[in-house]
Formats: structure tokens, sequence, C-alpha cells
């Protein structure tokens, strides 16, 4: 039960990221559902194994390279579901940290 209510406040994390922001659409409620799995997916599976691959480069930022690679993953899924688009690398950086902060109050709420 409480997966499943993770995953509808991270689809209205979504749906309040693209009414606030005009460079990130998201057509429809489902649409942000599809997107926060693939979100999920993308996170699970491509971002530990970049992560790895990335350990230099961050080491020498000191982790910050760790927000970029936070940014590609959002640009990512983006690019793959067409309910859910991206404009560009500046609206991934700002929707990505919009949707970590709206994710982190929705998700608080629930706890």
């Amino acid at each position: 039960m409480t997966l499943l209510l993770t995953w509808v406040l991270q689809a209205l994390a979504l749906m309040i990221v693209a009414y606030i922001l005009p460079g990130i659409t998201v057509t429809s409620f489902v649409s942000a559902l599809i997107a926060a799995v693939i979100l999920g997916l993308v996170n699970t599976v491509v971002y530990p194994i970049l992560a790895i691959l990335t350990l230099p480069i961050t080491v020498v930022t000191l982790g910050l390279f760790l927000l970029v690679l936070n940014v590609l993953m959002f640009w990512l899924a983006g690019s793959v579901f067409n309910g859910f688009k991206v404009d560009g690398f500046w609206w991934a950086v700002i929707g990505a940290i919009l949707y970590s902060i709206i994710s982190a109050i929705l998700l608080s709420i629930l706890n």
C-alpha cells in the first residue's frame, strides 16, 4: 500500500513541476504515473551504473557531479516517454531540483 501511495505522490509531484515550469510537459495524470515509473526505473537501473563509472569525476568535484547525473536521469526519462517531455538541459536542471524538493515534501507528509 505504501508503494502505491508513494507512486501516486511522485506522479503528483511531477504534475506540480509541469504546472510550474513551462519547459516541462506532462499530458495527463496517467502520463505522470507512467513517467514516475520510468523515473524510478531509470534511477534504479541506470543511475547506479553511471555513478560508479563517473566516480573519479564525482570525487574531484566533491560530489557535485551527482547533481549533473540526477539532471541527466530526469532528462533521459523525459526523452523516453512521449507523455512526459523536458525541453532542454536547463529545464531539466530546474525541474530535477524542483521535483526533488516537492517529492521530499509530499513524502514527508506521508511519513
